[in-house]
């Protein structure tokens, strides 16, 4: 026992954290100087068994275990499980991921599912950010690591977390418990459970929640990233027979949060000296935007941001749901029966600038929105044949998903000075007079210097004319940017202020598979598992796309083309101001695993598994997809203007198919071994994955752009760096884009009836290929030319985390302490979907702490608690400022391009703490 604390002390035996806390009583065991933790039973293969008897990589975190960790959403699981990473981007409410070894999906594009699949009690949820809500009352959270789609479906490529809730008891219970902390933190929670005849039973939970902003507003002095949320939940369970359990479950839940806002990153502008080395300055669209009258603070951590008045971040979300379980035993076989509806509402606001200018901002009034609607129903049969010897399972599944998504991107009064600041800026770059801004001047450009640029012979007539047109000494035009545009163009008085989209998009998904799982037994010691899924799945896509972007539209049309990308920073329709369209596509896969497994000894369980696990395609949910040529456009970095908006092309039809994207898909190897000894387990797992088409989703600081990724085994040279986006197509053989590869080691030790301790360790080395391509080997954008062998976006190389629980009897009328502490560690990781380096965030290691007294037999409790106690400061995500300059650091490294593009962060929480008391009755 020594020998296995010094190596859990030492950290030379990773780490992680599935086999996570048992409560006091499960832990204490007749042989004191041996304690034995017990079994933890999951139900990770629809069956329950043993934590340590199942052949595969699976988590099991206790209620004990995430209330001394103060996890009250799937978030706060990262700090007991390694391999785990949940953060939230522009919204708590309806934007959230997950990633299992290093993969995920961005959540902020609706049009995408998670990679990381999302069930509670055995119902699917849309998205990782659905899932964001409060937990309430659980039985525990198993995270299943590898493919999981054989028996969850087809949104488990990279694994699934699955929270199984607190069931009601035929006994009457009662808990309660209330937390006050920093930032006027409260929570209160309150639970209810008894029988209500003998076969009869009910449970009854309700969570309110509410907490200041972490962000502070310097222009309205208001706080935001608050919380203000409610959960009520309500159960039944119904058991006449010792054959038959029906359990219904009913929630509600809702919020009214403002959230998320995101304080700037330090601003500089980078260019390369000729002999390449980078010269970095001060920032020229900081200074422009704060002559405008802007606040920019760029100490990120201070956490002051601005917000234009009347704009705000709302984020309120109705979610509820209805499910009920029914289980049958025949006999001979066992049916399980899991039928669901749930509706899930986000209406949302945005001041999509993130400063007070009035640049680029999203209704609050509840008309940019989005809902899920879903019904689903499961069968599964299951049981025994051949004495035995096979455990076989067979089950279909049918979802309906109805999406509707508006969204009403504008850009707003402050707009247009900004666009002609930023135009005379960049012209007088090119010209090398700097001098042609004048913030003060006629919209932005000195006149003087542009008359005197409009009359000098040596410059082509038409730049001559452009210049004197922009700076007000064109004839008849006697004002200067855009405003001169739209009176030449025909449209005196054109204003900016208002204008954008009115898009509208509703998709329906039909999901039908059949399944099989079985476990044949070739003797005692050995079995083999083999399991298939057939997957039909049917989207449509209805949407009707609209803009009031005149002038965007009669620039195209103009010999100012050029000048459009300004006009156009709210993408403008192809073919007209108003589209309707509707597409639809289907696919089928086929996903299976094959596991061998062997004990050679009671405790020690030798397992090895090939799976192939599949993520559906869809619909990009974003008009920047839509061109006149109709193929994707996706290179925001180069354009003129420097805005780093897309210039979407205004002509020729409009065709919903140009949204499409295609499924993703995994194959997996995985060989591990499980040791069960008297008070220390130990398991340790290796895993090789490739995911061919790989979904990446990046934000370009306007639209989203969803590219399926690949590998090509040609050597494409320099072409997936090359800034011509027509080369690089791949002439051999395409193949997975990804690589994941890694080991995770977890150790779970019982060192006395009251001292735990929990140690986890994932190396992860999740790549992109070093030789790129797109679908079916065409090119890769230019925009992506910092992947190519890279690790991809928020996986880290390697994480550590850890808790010890000690709980002593005071020897004093049953009263326990409690001293808990748990803490991550993650390597430096890259934010950012497109790895620029500025979105990079260096190592960080978060520890929380616990300290109270329990009442005989958990009868009350009182515990001050700290969440990430040292205070660490750090990046969930970084991004590109929308339309506030473009480039990057490694761009201008690479390209000479010079660099000019803002960046905001949404930042983890800072330190926290408080005090909760809890009673049982």
């Amino acid at each position: 026992m020594k020998k296995a604390l010094w190596l859990l002390s030492s950290g030379l035996f990773a780490l992680s954290t599935p086999v996570v806390a048992q409560d006091t009583a499960a832990a204490e065991v007749a042989d004191a100087a041996a304690p034995d933790q017990g079994d933890i039973i999951v139900t990770a293969t629809r069956r329950s068994e043993a934590l340590s008897d199942v052949p595969l990589s699976v988590s099991a975190v206790t209620a004990d275990t995430l209330q001394n960790s103060g996890a009250t959403d799937i978030r706060q699981l990262n700090q007991v499980s390694p391999s785990l990473l949940v953060s939230s981007t522009s919204s708590e409410a309806g934007a959230g991921v997950a990633r299992i070894r290093g993969v995920g999906t961005v959540g902020d594009n609706p049009g995408l599912e998670s990679s990381v699949a999302t069930f509670i009690d055995g119902v699917y949820r849309n998205r990782s950010g659905v899932g964001l809500t409060e937990l309430g009352a659980i039985d525990r959270i198993e995270v299943l690591r590898g493919p999981q789609g054989t028996l969850f479906g087809r949104n488990a490529s990279a694994g699934l977390i699955h929270v199984i809730t607190a069931k009601p008891k035929f006994e009457h219970e009662g808990t309660a418990e209330f937390t006050y902390g920093n930032y006027d933190y409260i929570r209160g929670a309150l639970g209810l459970t008894g029988p209500i005849t003998e076969s009869l039973a009910f449970r009854l939970d309700g969570i309110y929640t509410k907490r200041d902003g972490f962000l502070k507003d310097v222009i309205s002095g208001r706080d935001l990233n608050n919380r203000d949320r409610w959960l009520a939940r309500g159960q039944l369970l119904y058991e006449p027979t010792d054959e038959l359990s029906i359990r219904v479950i009913g929630d509600y839940s809702d919020r009214n949060e403002e959230c998320c806002g995101a304080p700037y990153l330090p601003t500089q502008n980078v260019t390369r000296a000729p002999d390449g080395t980078l010269v970095f300055g001060p920032s020229s669209i900081a200074g422009i935007q704060r002559a405008l009258g802007a606040v920019i603070n760029e100490d990120t951590y201070e956490r002051d941001v601005s917000i234009t008045p009347g704009r705000s971040y709302r984020g309120d979300v109705k979610d509820w749901g209805l499910s009920g379980e029914i289980n049958y035993d025949f006999g001979g076989a066992q049916l399980t029966s899991i039928t669901s509806y749930r509706d899930w509402k986000w209406k949302r606001g945005q001041d999509a600038d993130f400063n007070n200018l009035d640049i680029l901002y999203r209704d609050d009034d509840g008309s940019a929105n989005q809902r899920f609607q879903t019904f689903t129903q499961e069968l599964r049969v299951q049981g025994e044949a051949f004495d035995g010897k096979l455990d076989w399972l067979v089950g279909g599944y049918y979802a309906n998903e109805k999406l509707t998504y508006n969204d009403n991107l504008k850009t707003g009064a402050d707009y247009q000075n900004f666009a002609n600041c930023l135009l005379a800026a960049n012209l007088g770059s090119q010209l090398g007079v700097p001098s042609l801004l004048s913030i003060p001047g006629t919209n932005c450009f000195n006149r003087a210097v542009g008359g005197a640029i409009a009359s000098n012979p040596a410059l082509p007539a038409a730049t001559r004319q452009v210049i004197a047109l922009l700076s007000g000494n064109a004839p008849g035009v006697p004002v200067g940017g855009y405003n001169a545009v739209a009176a030449a163009l025909g449209m005196p008085g054109f204003s900016f202020n208002g204008v954008g989209v009115d898009d509208h998009y509703k998709q329906t998904s039909r999901n039908f598979a059949v399944f099989t799982h079985n476990v044949f037994d070739i003797t005692d010691q050995l079995s083999v598992t083999l399991g298939g899924r057939y997957t039909n799945e049917k989207k449509s896509l209805d949407a009707s796309l609209s803009d009031n972007n005149t002038l965007c539209r009669a620039i195209s049309a103009s010999p100012l083309a050029a000048l459009q990308q300004l006009a156009c920073l709210v993408p403008g329709i192809a073919g007209g101001a108003f589209v309707e369209d509707n597409e639809k596509r289907s696919e089928d896969e086929f996903t299976y695993t094959a596991v061998l497994s062997y004990k050679p000894i009671e405790e020690l369980l030798l397992y090895a598994s090939y799976s192939k696990g599949y993520k559906a395609g869809g619909f990009n949910l974003d008009r920047n997809s839509l061109n006149r040529n109709g193929r994707v456009v996706l290179d925001g970095r180069t354009l003129i203007n420097g805005t780093g908006a897309i210039g979407v092309g205004n002509g020729g039809p409009t065709d919903l198919s140009q949204l499409e994207f295609e499924p993703e898909g995994v194959h997996s190897t995985e060989i591990g071994a499980k040791f069960n000894g008297r008070g220390f387990d130990l398991n340790v797992s290796a895993f090789y994955s490739v995911f061919d088409n790989f979904q990446l989703n990046t934000f370009n600081g306007i639209n989203f752009v969803v590219e399926n990724v690949n590998g090509c085994s040609d050597d494409l040279g320099t072409a997936p760096t090359d800034s011509d986006s027509t080369n690089g197509a791949c002439t051999g053989k395409v193949k997975g884009g990804v690589v994941s590869k890694g080991v995770e080691v977890e150790a779970y030790a019982t060192l006395t009836p009251n001292l735990r301790v929990i140690q986890g360790f994932t190396y992860s080395d999740t790549k992109y290929r070093k030789n790129l391509v797109g679908v079916d080997g065409r090119p890769l954008s230019a925009a992506f030319f910092q992947l190519p062998g890279s690790r991809i976006s928020n996986s880290a190389l390697y994480t550590l985390t850890g808790s010890a629980t000690w709980t002593p009897d005071l020897g004093w009328n049953g009263v326990q302490a409690l001293l808990y502490a748990d803490y991550r560690y993650q390597s430096e990781l890259n934010t950012g979907s497109d790895l620029d380096l500025e979105k990079r965030q260096s190592g960080v290691m978060v520890v929380n702490a616990r300290v109270g007294l329990i009442g005989d037999e958990g009868k009350w409790g009182i515990e001050f608690w700290g969440q990430n106690i040292f205070n660490k400061n750090y990046k969930q995500v970084a991004f590109d400022a929308p339309g506030q300059g473009s480039g990057t650091t490694a761009q201008t490294a690479a390209f000479g391009t010079p660099t000019t593009q803002l960046f905001n962060a949404f930042l983890a929480e800072p330190r926290t703490y408080g005090v909760t008391v809890r009673t049982k009755f």
